[in-house]
């Protein structure tokens, strides 16, 4: 997309960077138009729980001051891009949406902020999200109150990075920032029209520390960062800029692995339409087998194949593992959380009780087994095609009401919780459009081969074209 078509916050974020920096716009025109669409907007879909207006307009006039300078001002120069409440930027609140940390101010932005921000993009406004990240798959925070899809409000935006999702979709900003440990990226990119990427386990520096103590083991290595963009060249470009040059001393865990590896063009793709044989609504399945041939026409070897590997093992891993941590912090925890908020939680522990420490260790040893069966399956099959969500986005809050959506919601997002529990990159795309409502598909690729995914991820939007930015139709 390029100055001709219309509205600058209709824009692609690499046309916006690269007309900043040729000097065809200014940084600050592109931050005022985006302001004035956040103020058209947000109140409908209360997508940002915060406008960083004043500190938007002081980085976009230093870019367009160092750019008249003839400095470089970056591959992302004006981007405005939003950031998700539980990811810090400095002189402002990380609230987790709890009333609890309403005032728990910044001392610092965060390291994926930080890099987008040294790339030339500029945070404007906070994304909202589930209280805590832990009220359930919707985007309603005590703080914050519910964000609608700007696509149907009969429906979630998902979660936990919704607001983020539904913001890049309606045209607040190109590019969004959240994490993702189970489909918390993933979920909004499908349900919202946009793409979005969980990077490799270890791909992009972190911190997701809250307060000075780091969290357990589960929480350590299964959440990770990623980018929402509109298109995969968007994605791509904040996938760069994220995975940046050189470590970062606040993550020893981070692995600076160079972003490309090697060129063999089209690979092998398996096909999984329902994991674990538990059922796939129709529009799910006719999405995945959209994209698959897609993929096909642009000579990819696709295959599809019965099922991916140890799904029920992997699925059973990563629920006791983590709610064996929630529980050791669930009775202070619990204090935190508004009205009703612990339902899902409390659900969750009911389905999949905690263990005792003979089985939590041994379950750090199932990990590396189904990390190592996923590393031979994806020897095969570079690449994975696979639904984010097996059925159509569900209403708000459905996982929280009872036992049944509950159920319904954790089995629909089952391929997302076994891809991080394996710690491998996947792409969230659009496949089309059924039943008035956007449904996305996921490729799964080898660590580190986040350019095998959005390269596929590109096929799949040349064919099925771009969906947002959307109305929003309220």
């Amino acid at each position: 997309m390029n100055g001709g078509d219309g509205a600058l916050w209709r824009w692609e974020a690499g046309a916006i960077a690269r007309a900043v920096r040729a000097g065809e716009v200014s940084a600050t025109e592109v931050v005022e138009r985006h302001l004035e669409r956040i103020a058209e907007v947000n109140p409908e879909v209360n997508a940002l729980t915060r406008v960083l207006a004043d500190a938007a307009r002081e980085q976009a006039a230093g870019i367009d001051h160092r750019r008249a300078a003839g400095e470089d001002p970056g591959p992302l120069a004006g981007v405005p891009f939003t950031v998700k409440e539980n990811i810090a930027v400095g002189g402002v609140p990380t609230t987790h949406g709890a009333r609890w940390f309403r005032d728990a101010t910044a001392t610092a932005d965060a390291p994926p902020v930080a890099r987008l921000k040294a790339a030339g993009a500029i945070p404007v406004g906070r994304g909202n999200m589930p209280t805590l990240t832990l009220a359930g798959m919707h985007s309603r925070s005590e703080l914050f109150g519910d964000t609608v899809n700007p696509w149907d409000p009969r429906v979630t935006p998902g979660g936990s990075s919704g607001g983020d999702g539904a913001a890049v979709a309606a045209g607040l900003a190109p590019l969004g920032l959240g994490n993702d440990s189970g489909g918390s990226v993933r979920i909004p990119a499908a349900f919202c029209g946009v793409t979005g990427l969980k990077p490799t386990e270890g791909r992009f520096p972190a911190d997701h520390r809250i307060g000075a103590e780091d969290p357990p083991l589960s929480a350590q290595t299964i959440p990770v960062d990623g980018p929402l963009a509109r298109t995969v060249g968007d994605l791509r470009l904040a996938f760069e800029a994220l995975a940046g040059p050189g470590a970062d001393p606040r993550d020893p865990r981070a692995v600076p692995v160079p972003t490309h590896g090697p060129d063999g063009g089209p690979v092998r793709v398996a096909v999984v339409a329902d994991p674990g044989g538990r059922g796939v609504h129709p529009w799910v399945r006719e999405a995945v087998d959209t994209a698959a041939s897609y993929l096909s026409d642009a000579g990819y070897a696709v295959t599809e194949v019965p099922d991916v590997p140890v799904h029920d093992e992997a699925l059973e891993a990563y629920g006791r593992m983590i709610m064996t941590e929630f529980a050791l912090t669930w009775p202070s925890v619990r204090r935190i959380l508004g009205a009703g908020e612990d339902r899902y939680i409390e659900m969750s522990m009911a389905r999949t009780a905690p263990v005792d420490l003979p089985e939590y260790l041994r379950l750090t040893g199932v990990r590396l087994t189904v990390r190592r069966a996923w590393a031979g399956f994806l020897a095969e099959y570079p690449l994975l095609l696979g639904p984010v969500f097996t059925s159509p986005p569900p209403a708000p809050g459905l996982e929280s009401r009872d036992e049944e959506g509950h159920r319904a919601v954790g089995e629909a997002m089952r391929l997302c919780a076994v891809t991080s529990f394996v710690g491998v990159p996947a792409v969230a795309v659009p496949a089309g459009v059924w039943g008035g409502l956007p449904h996305g598909v996921q490729i799964i690729g080898q660590a580190f081969r986040e350019d095998r995914c959005l390269a596929a991820a590109a096929v799949v939007e040349r064919g099925a074209g771009r969906l947002t930015p959307v109305g929003p139709l309220l």
